[in-house]
This record gives C-alpha cells, structure tokens and sequence, in this order.
C-alpha cells in the first residue's frame, strides 16, 4: 500500500521483457531528476531500438509530481504513453522515466489490448523491487553525554529519517537526517533539552 503525501522512485534502472501475441515489450525505468535528464534518457533508449516497431515514453518530475508528459510514438492515440504514465501516477511515483520497446509480432492486439499490454509492462517493472519513498529533509548536528543519549534517541527515532554519522569523544555528536514535515516538534523538543543543558544542536545549512 503507497503511503499518502509520499512520493517514490527508484535508486537504479530496472528492465523486464514480456511477450504477449508474439510482440516483445521491453520496459527500462530510470531515476531522472529533470525534464533535459529525462529527454536524454528517452532518446539515448529509442536510439539504441532504432529497429523496434515503438520507443513509447512517458516521465513525472517534481515534488509533487506535478510536471509529465507520455509519447505513444506510433501508436494508436492513448493507447502507449497515457496507460503508462497512468501506471507511474498509480504508484505516486516521481523523478521517473519510462520507455516501453515494442517489436511487433505480426498478431494486432486492438485498442484494449495494447492499453493492457502497455500498463502491465510498466507495472511489472515498478513492482521488481521495492520502491524508494521521497522525503524532504533538515539536517542537524546534536551533541549529547552518554547518559542522556539512548534518551533523546528513544524521544526521536519516530522522526528521524537516518543517523548519517556518530563520533564519540567526551560527548557524543550525531549528524542526523529528520523528516521535514516533522521538523518543528523535534526542534522544540530540542529547544528544551538544550535549555535544561541536556544537549547541543545547531542545523546544517
């Protein structure tokens, strides 16, 4: 089940192939962080199919996945790009691209058909692995003693995003990631402990 107010994407490329009535559909998505990234991508894959009977495209960028366009590259109207990006938008995918080959196997598959077989060859791609969730965040530097801190660990871990690094000296400093949508009660919280002399924080800009 895809969280709401999250979007997703993937950290690597992923492919699968399926047949269906002797046409071949080849499916690559990959991570894109711009609409140039994304052309180039699209391009760099329809140029390396040049012989494909269809390179059918379709990209989401942004946020809030705001920004998309979809090809259907020969196809008949709606039967290609809109299924695929529909399959990319069902996911609250973002930051994606997606390119779907098709060599024709000489059987018509029909309007319904071709929809299916487009949607099901992106859908089978996303669902290769785990998708990665999108999260903005603040970064902070904390510095606490080794008595408090299994303490303020314990008070922030629903928040925190990631412990990127740890050093131990005479105190203990962390760099951490905190969700930004969670940032102003973890501040606050923060804000008393360094008050009561518990610890130190200071945000990385």
């Amino acid at each position: 089940m895809i969280a709401e107010n999250y979007f997703y994407s993937i950290e690597h490329h992923r492919t699968t192939t399926i047949k269906i009535k002797r046409s071949i559909f080849i499916c690559i998505l990959e991570y894109v962080e711009s609409i140039e990234s994304a052309k180039k991508f699209i391009s760099r894959i329809s140029k390396e199919n040049k012989t494909a009977t269809h390179n059918c495209w379709a990209y989401i960028l942004g946020e809030k996945g705001n920004v998309f366009h979809s090809s259907d590259a020969g196809e008949p109207s709606g039967t290609a790009g809109k299924p695929m990006l529909n399959t990319l938008k069902s996911q609250s995918m973002t930051n994606i691209a997606a390119v779907v080959t098709r060599h024709f196997g000489g059987v018509k598959l029909g309007i319904r058909g071709l929809i299916e077989a487009y949607s099901l060859s992106v859908k089978n791609t996303i669902e290769l692995k785990k998708l990665k969730k999108l999260v903005q965040t603040v970064s902070l530097h904390v510095e606490v003693s080794y008595e408090f801190n299994d303490t303020l660990l314990n008070q922030i871990k629903k928040y925190l995003v990631q412990i990127k690094n740890t050093v131990y000296t005479d105190k203990i400093v962390h760099t951490i990631e905190i969700e930004f949508i969670n940032f102003d009660r973890v501040e606050r919280l923060l804000f008393e402990y360094q008050s009561r002399g518990k610890l130190k924080f200071t945000m990385i800009l």
